[in-house]
């Protein structure tokens, strides 16, 4: 395969798998809304573009590091998009948290192109982006893998392949974003009620992260509750939209998930409340009658 590989949206995930690809010895290509963001790309070595169809146009391997299904579809197939720009038998790797039937239909237009789809959405966070040591979960046809195998070796720890049916790693992945949202959620009420009874929240973190309550969520977010720090890494609304398709996915089964409906509910209520914006740990803000640190009530 060629070693020229594009990357569409520097965000926190697409910024570290365009440097872990460029730390491999790819000749990176990336478009991105921010010209700053470019501005750093290139003083690191790798090549902007303007917008999503230029990139195509040198690329045989396209990578959407974007946010959802219609940001996926606008870089794809909207004004000056990739897929109209690229060659047939190139392969586009879809990153978004999207609902499984829409991978598969992405990967249905896109073979009607001649283009082959990896559906594989990833997890793991901007550090383990940089360092290439995230995980995939992956999913298509024999000649998608093919195409990607130099290119995920690159960008990931771990790669995991769950099928040649697209949909397939986006129902894994919606099954870890339940999860993680519904684990960030009962964190933050663990720590509201810490705070509200007025325990010391460093030493209830301390005992909490060495004990069987423990998960990596709470591990990894509360620190940002500690320092009064909701600098966005993952953003509340990100779960507002994930535990929807959580529960939309459920829904279609007629399944119940009674904990990520709560989960969901707290997430809603931080966004309605004008906390979307901030860091996901945020959520803890909806608690009543509890100073959180950093704050003056």
């Amino acid at each position: 395969m060629s070693a020229t590989v594009g990357v569409i949206g520097l965000g926190a995930m697409g910024y570290g798998v365009a440097q872990s690809l460029l730390r491999a010895g790819f000749d990176v290509h990336a478009c991105d809304l921010r010209a700053d963001v470019l501005e750093r790309f290139a003083k690191e070595g790798g090549r902007p573009a303007p917008d999503p169809a230029a990139l195509a146009a040198v690329c045989k391997v396209v990578i959407t590091l974007v946010v959802n299904a219609d940001q996926t579809d606008a870089v794809l197939f909207g004004d000056r998009g990739a897929v109209p720009a690229l060659a047939p038998d190139s392969l586009v790797i879809a990153c978004a948290t999207v609902a499984p039937a829409y991978a598969s239909s992405l990967g249905a237009r896109l073979a009607e192109r001649g283009i082959h789809l990896l559906d594989a959405p990833v997890s793991g966070g901007a550090a383990r982006a940089a360092s290439g040591e995230m995980t995939m979960m992956t999913s298509g046809p024999a000649a998608a893998y093919a195409l990607a195998e130099d290119v995920l070796a690159a960008m990931a720890g771990k790669v995991y392949r769950l099928g040649a049916e697209h949909g397939a790693g986006s129902k894994v992945k919606i099954i870890n974003q339940l999860l993680a949202g519904v684990h960030i959620a009962a964190s933050a009420e663990a720590m509201a009620l810490g705070l509200r009874e007025g325990v010391d929240p460093a030493a209830l973190y301390e005992v909490i992260t060495h004990s069987a309550g423990n998960s990596w969520m709470f591990e990894n977010r509360v620190p940002h509750i500690l320092k009064g720090d909701y600098t966005p890494l993952s953003a509340v609304d990100i779960f507002v939209k994930d535990l929807g398709l959580v529960l939309d996915t459920a829904r279609g089964s007629r399944f119940p998930l009674p904990l990520s409906a709560a989960a969901h509910q707290m997430f809603m209520m931080a966004s309605t409340a004008g906390h979307g914006g901030e860091d996901d740990a945020a959520v803890i803000k909806i608690f009543p009658g509890v100073t959180l640190p950093g704050s003056a009530s």
